[in-house]
């Protein structure tokens, strides 16, 4: 069976969806961490918990609690002048390096912004052509409606008797 002229203009006009758009990226398989970066990252998560701020508190009321009681072997008495050196020391080097992993942690996060932003456009991009693909569907939907318009009152007028006839 030959195609209809209406078949002929939906085939022709047919829409063929392309995504034009990049691949969604992983942003944790983007760039493989170097040593010193897993480092600060380890670094950085056992020195903002709990536990190393517990474990901490402890070693430092035993210190105190021991330098201020021991009548014998006081190794730093009152002001705590080791304590405090300790102390700064441990400053000097954590700050920085909890600083390397919250840039590279922004840099990340910067990329998994735009990860974000390229995502929000492939979708709109599809959603664009679902919104196309509907109305497509729409106008073939009103023209196969046209279509059988035409043909009932055709066949209706095949069955009505002719004007000067009677019944």
């Amino acid at each position: 069976m030959a195609a209809t002229p209406m078949v002929r203009k939906w085939s022709n006009l047919r829409i063929h969806h392309a995504h034009r758009h990049p691949q969604v990226r992983n942003i944790n398989e983007i760039q493989p961490l170097t040593f010193g970066q897993r480092v600060a990252d380890r670094f950085a998560n056992v020195m903002g918990s709990w536990t190393f701020i517990i474990i901490q508190t402890v070693i430092l009321a035993f210190w105190v609690m021991i330098n201020v009681f021991a009548y014998v072997w006081r190794w730093d008495p009152y002001p705590f002048i080791l304590l405090n050196l300790a102390l700064s020391f441990q400053a000097a080097y954590a700050a920085p390096i909890i600083m390397m992993s919250q840039n590279r942690q922004a840099a990340k996060d910067r990329l998994a912004a735009e990860n974000d932003y390229m995502i929000n456009i492939k979708a709109e991009e599809e959603v664009k052509a679902i919104m196309l693909h509907l109305e497509q569907q729409d106008e073939m939907m009103i023209d196969i409606l046209h279509h059988l318009e035409t043909q009932h009152k055709e066949m209706l007028d095949r069955l009505a008797p002719p004007n000067g006839a009677s019944e």
